[in-house]
């Protein structure tokens, strides 16, 4: 039986929002999930923290768990970093970029606002499907570190005030031109975690994500692979504390029984 996995990574836990869209597509094959914790968070790193960390511990985890496929669930790590994950490892590797496409297809005011990470939404990649698939569209952007806390704040069971997400979407409201946006792509796969709060505080503007694309992705890239079964799925983390032990339910809830240290 070839057990091999899909493994999916992130700095954290926002890939989760990723790994949902796609065990629905791939109910029967096995998952791994990859948090780097010691370096969490990415979003308020240099772009060559990022590009001279991200290859490497990918080369570990390949090593280990043997993927058939890897899933770079990470805005930030992907477009910085693909492009040489791509030419390190002799395996498909699949990247999360913003949904500025569905976005634009959505919007009725052509403003659109992107809400991701800073190191995110300062990327020229950006600049370039803006061009591409949002020419005609006012696109505003927003980084922010705090709904990434917020995020895995939220999935460790803490209560957070609305407020915050208000303050949050504010970024991008306050900007001139700001209150025509009727469309926000969660450019962060943290965010769609709390993509109800976000709704809530903004119940006129739709939210999109690269998630449902991502997993049309990944069973296109499988489609002559067989499963052996799903099994119980194991989350590696680089730093395994009490941090991460207190995510064991949230884990679990996701198919994700076992947890490790890389």
């Amino acid at each position: 039986m070839d057990m091999r996995p899909i493994l999916f990574f992130d700095s954290g836990v926002g890939g989760l929002s990723i790994v949902g869209p796609a065990r629905a597509a791939l109910p029967d094959a096995p998952f791994v999930y990859a948090a780097d914790s010691a370096g969490f968070p990415y979003g308020t790193k240099s772009e060559a923290e990022i590009a001279a960390r991200v290859p490497v511990l990918l080369g570990r985890l390949a090593e280990r768990y043997r993927p058939r496929l890897i899933v770079i669930a990470c805005n930030t790590a992907s477009t910085i970093a693909l492009p040489v994950v791509r030419v390190a490892l002799d395996l498909p590797v699949v990247g999360t970029v913003p949904a500025i496409k569905p976005a634009a297809l959505l919007s009725k005011t052509r403003t659109i606002g992107v809400l991701g990470t800073e190191a995110t939404v300062r990327q020229a990649y950006v600049d370039d499907l803006a061009a591409r698939f949002a020419g005609d569209c006012t696109v505003l952007r927003y980084g922010s570190a705090a709904l990434v806390e917020i995020a895995e704040a939220k999935l460790h069971g803490r209560t957070v005030a609305a407020e915050r997400y208000a303050a949050v979407l504010d970024g991008l409201f306050s900007q001139p031109g700001g209150d025509a946006i009727d469309v926000i792509v969660n450019a962060c796969t943290h965010f769609p975690l709390v993509e109800a709060e976000l709704a809530a505080a903004a119940p006129a503007v739709r939210f999109v994500d690269g998630g449902p694309g991502i997993a049309r992705r990944i069973v296109h890239l499988m489609t002559d692979e067989s499963w052996a079964g799903a099994g119980e799925g194991t989350a590696v983390f680089t730093r395994l504390g009490d941090d991460e032990r207190a995510l064991a339910p949230a884990l679990a809830v996701r198919g994700f029984g076992k947890i490790e240290q890389l």
